[in-house]
């Protein structure tokens, strides 16, 4: 028989094959888990979901939309809990939340925290609930990064650098900072936090001086906020899906629609969580300068 005359070989066989079954296993049982959901045929609310850092805003964008074009959904809750993250990311989601609110009720639900970024996307929304311990506020730019200039100098290393105009390397780890290149990322900090400023003041329907006397950098509890006319209402999700609804025109306790998920295959949702995992732990800071809306450190 074949297994007694190379059972080293018949061993690994069987190894293979029972890895493979174990692959096909692990696979469809992703595939099903991450199946869409069903049509949405009730009317409800829907729910977005902020968690984390915020360092891309694709996946926000589309559920909006998707909730924009949804008849069924009268209205939407977005839940936030983030520190906030890069400027951009944190833009577009605000500048799609004001698109959306022009057609649906928009609420907000402030989590454990949504301060800086998460501040951001809330203020853009018809309403903010949070919590009594909520940490908001933190209406701020941070911009940050290591120099190894000294264990450069340590190890004997010298970096070269060819750059078209003296602001191009702006901020390179690999050597001291000059007074023009300090002025200079200052005046990007400094316009940065003004759009901060502007767009809170736009969207919560405030004097431009108001927010400013607020956007010091400094963290809020919900209480706090609720006090400085930061937050509307305090509450938790099941208050802010009722304020919703009320909104959207909805009798009772509406039901919460989540947006679908399309399929994926394993490989690619094992990488895309790893990524973001990643992504979320490490700190831009340390790579280079980067222009956070996000909580200091």
């Amino acid at each position: 028989m074949f297994s007694r005359r190379h059972p080293i070989l018949f061993f690994i066989l069987m190894l293979t094959g029972m890895f493979s079954a174990t692959i096909v296993v692990i696979s469809v049982g992703v595939m099903i888990s991450l199946a869409p959901e069903a049509p949405v045929l009730e009317e409800g609310v829907g729910v977005v979901e902020i968690t984390g850092v915020i360092s891309d805003s694709q996946q926000v964008l589309d559920d909006l939309k998707y909730f924009r074009d949804a008849d069924e959904v009268k209205a939407i809750v977005v839940r936030i809990n983030s520190p906030g993250g890069g400027v951009g990311p944190s833009q577009e989601i605000y500048r799609s939340l004001m698109k959306t609110r022009e057609l649906k009720p928009v609420i907000t639900s402030m989590g454990g925290v949504a301060a800086s970024g998460g501040y951001y996307a809330a203020a853009a929304t018809d309403g903010i609930v949070a919590n009594s311990g909520t940490i908001t506020g933190s209406i701020g730019v941070i911009m940050g990064y290591t120099n190894f200039r000294q264990i450069l100098d340590k190890i004997g290393l010298e970096p070269v650098v060819f750059k078209s105009g003296d602001m191009k390397d702006a901020g390179s780890p690999t050597r001291e900072m000059t007074e023009q290149e300090r002025a200079y990322l200052q005046k990007l900090v400094t316009s940065l936090h003004a759009q901060f400023v502007r767009d809170v003041a736009q969207a919560r329907e405030l004097e431009v001086p108001e927010v400013a006397k607020l956007a010091d950098g400094r963290i809020y509890t919900g209480e706090e906020a609720l006090a400085l006319g930061l937050v509307d209402r305090l509450g938790n999700f099941e208050d802010a899906l009722e304020w919703a609804a009320e909104l959207g025109g909805l009798e009772g306790m509406s039901e919460a629609i989540y947006p679908p998920r399309p399929k994926e295959k394993m490989i690619d949702y094992l990488m895309d969580n790893a990524a973001v995992r990643i992504s979320s732990a490490l700190q831009p800071s340390e790579v280079g300068p980067s222009f956070l809306y996000r909580m200091g450190q």
